[in-house]
């Protein structure tokens, strides 16, 4: 009996070839398409609901369901960019003159806490070699913060094209992802169970982690946006949006910036400000990462905090960005896929 086209070895090869080449030609475009399907899985819901009003028109649908992300998420976005791109730059700027001079909170330790002083240096550490490091590292930080708004600024056009590429991808993910799936579920070789096994932990990961992580980010952030405002700390759309990112960090995320600021308030000679922001970080923003965290991020994923936020970390140090979602997403393929193997591998 002849071999079936779908087997031949000649046909299985020109599969991957043309496979390989494929992916190569979209390679440039690949954070487009994946945002595209994170979002339209996000928002799948919405677009179901829409669908049933329209009386069964998906492409109504679609546009609809596109339009309002685009209006409710996507420009209150850009328009947080951009103020933070000004912002940074201020930063930058007062770092750079030496308003913002980090090397305070260290003089401030030497003097107020001599027995500290005695210890670091019996233990090999000069604290004039620390002050210079910190005020080294800052003026590096600000360098790489200025470096961030010219590469934006270079590279707007081509943001602004993968920007529409991913709006125009979402509408066919919202219209066509069931066909889609379907179409995916007849070519894997694989059981069914396994299947939705594999697309259910996609979906669940990219949800939670965007719920969990985005939303503690973004609470965190508006919180320590809004203290550093009303205790006129310069830049407070700037240091809001760097705890939304460092909230990738459990626990200790956005205390890496309301805890430094808080020491130099204090090292300043501005006590009050100082105490009122430990506290406010200690008792509302760290608050907000112990109750939310577990809850929108543990419990869906059914993975470790460890896993979470080496997988994060990987992923942001991997592909920037998009990683907070990619990584997680990785590791719980992996973990599900490494399971698969374990159930079906038999026991001897």
């Amino acid at each position: 009996m002849p071999q079936s086209v779908g087997h031949h070895p000649f046909f299985l090869g020109l599969l991957v070839a043309a496979t390989v080449a494929f992916a190569v030609v979209l390679i440039g475009f690949w954070q487009p398409i994946f945002w595209a399907a994170v979002i339209g899985i996000l928002f799948r819901p919405v677009q179901s609901r829409l669908v049933g009003q329209f009386g069964g028109r998906a492409s109504l649908a679609a546009v609809i369901t596109v339009l309002l992300i685009f209006f409710t998420v996507l420009v209150p976005a850009l328009l947080v960019a951009s103020a933070v791109t000004v912002e940074a730059a201020g930063v930058y700027g007062r770092i750079q003159s030496g308003e913002i001079d980090l090397g305070a909170v260290v003089r401030w330790g030497r003097e107020s806490v001599p027995e500290v002083t005695a210890w670091l240096a019996s233990i090999g550490i000069d604290f004039n070699d620390l002050t210079a490091k910190l005020s080294s590292a800052a003026v590096r930080g600000s360098q790489f913060i200025g470096s961030l708004a010219l590469t934006a600024g270079q590279n707007a056009a081509l943001f602004v094209v993968k920007f529409f590429l991913m709006l125009y991808l979402l509408f066919f993910v919202l219209r066509d992802g069931d066909v889609v799936l379907t179409h995916l579920h007849r070519a894997m070789p694989l059981s069914e169970a396994q299947e939705k096994r594999l697309f259910d932990k996609f979906a669940e990961v990219a949800r939670a982690t965007i719920k969990g992580t985005l939303i503690v980010g973004l609470i965190q952030g508006l919180l320590g946006g809004i203290i550093f405002a009303i205790l006129g700390i310069k830049g407070a759309v700037f240091w809001g949006v760097v705890m939304v990112l460092l909230s990738v960090l459990p626990a200790v995320g956005a205390g890496l910036v309301w805890l430094p600021a808080a020491l130099f308030l204090i090292a300043t000679g501005a006590w009050i400000k100082g105490v009122v922001l430990i506290a406010f970080g200690v008792l509302v923003i760290g608050l907000v990462d112990n109750l939310l965290r577990p809850v929108l991020v543990g419990r869906d994923t059914q993975m470790p905090d460890y896993l979470i936020l080496l997988s994060t970390l990987g992923g942001l140090a991997l592909v920037g960005i998009t990683g907070f979602v990619l990584g997680p997403v990785i590791a719980a393929l992996f973990l599900a896929t490494w399971q698969m193997f374990e159930s079906d591998t038999p026991v001897t």
